[in-house]
């Protein structure tokens, strides 16, 4: 093997076209890795001893409730935030011009201001306000409303992107709108958004650790607990990263891999 050709698998060559979202997450592995064994070593000599994780061990329980709590919060906000999106969407498009407006103001709004201002306003203001009392469906409504601001926005670029001839020969076919954006336009949309909606779902799984500001119980509270309790900061909060890795790393895989599958020819 020539001492170029390892550096070769990662790098795009004439030779070497593509080297492939697999060969890619080789490297994000292998850094990973790298990085993780700094950390433990950079930790032992910090003080880090046996007793430390064995303490963290005891709290297991603790980090995986948290754990399926936040692939629970994530699961439901995404079916949520999905059909905002969807809705916001069509707002966007519609002729009747408040519902736009309000449409466009929502989108602004969210986008422009940040998730952890929304949750601390929404939860103890909104929420307080309207008799909401549940903590949990409060935050999954939150990070609802924050995601489907960014969905809205890729589905309606979903939309805009199909050629406006395949719209004018759905009209000459006698296509209603609905079975225009059912059989024309959702199928070509929803190829281009795919990979950017396989993104934001791995955001989507971050952005649920804010809302342990609000005393939800996930994964991020979880590794709170633990570090009050056992006064042991790498060793609780280096589960937190393997664990939020474990759950965003196959999603962003999946999302290149997308990316490459579904790339229409120049």
């Amino acid at each position: 093997m020539k001492p170029a050709s390892f550096l070769s698998v990662f790098v795009e060559s004439p030779e070497n076209p593509s080297p492939g979202w697999l060969k890619g997450s080789w490297l994000v592995l292998i850094l990973f890795v790298a990085s993780l064994l700094c950390s433990l070593v950079m930790g032992g000599a910090a003080g880090v001893t046996r007793g430390g994780w064995e303490a963290v061990w005891n709290y297991r329980g603790v980090f995986l409730e948290g754990w399926l709590l936040t692939i629970l919060i994530s699961l439901l906000s995404l079916l949520l935030s999905g059909a905002i999106g969807v809705a916001v969407a069509l707002s966007r498009r519609s002729r009747i011009l408040p519902l736009r407006s309000m449409a466009l103001l929502y989108v602004e709004v969210i986008r422009g201001t940040p998730l952890l201002a929304q949750i601390l306003f929404l939860f103890y203001v909104v929420a307080n306000g309207i008799g909401l009392q549940d903590r949990l469906a409060a935050g999954i409504l939150i990070l609802s409303l924050f995601s489907g601001a960014y969905l809205s926005e890729m589905i309606r670029a979903g939309i805009d992107s199909v050629p406006a001839s395949q719209l004018e020969s759905a009209r000459a076919l006698g296509l209603t709108s609905l079975q225009t954006y059912r059989f024309v336009i959702a199928p070509q949309a929803l190829r281009q958004i795919l990979p950017p909606l396989a993104g934001q779902f791995a955001s989507l799984i971050k952005d649920s650790s804010l809302l342990s500001i609000i005393g939800i119980g996930e994964f991020t509270l979880a590794a709170q607990q633990v570090n009050s309790a056992t006064y042991r900061t790498l060793e609780s909060y280096l589960p937190l990263a393997i664990g939020y890795l474990a759950l965003t790393l196959p999603i962003s895989l999946l999302a290149k891999m997308l990316e490459r599958r579904l790339r229409f020819e120049s």
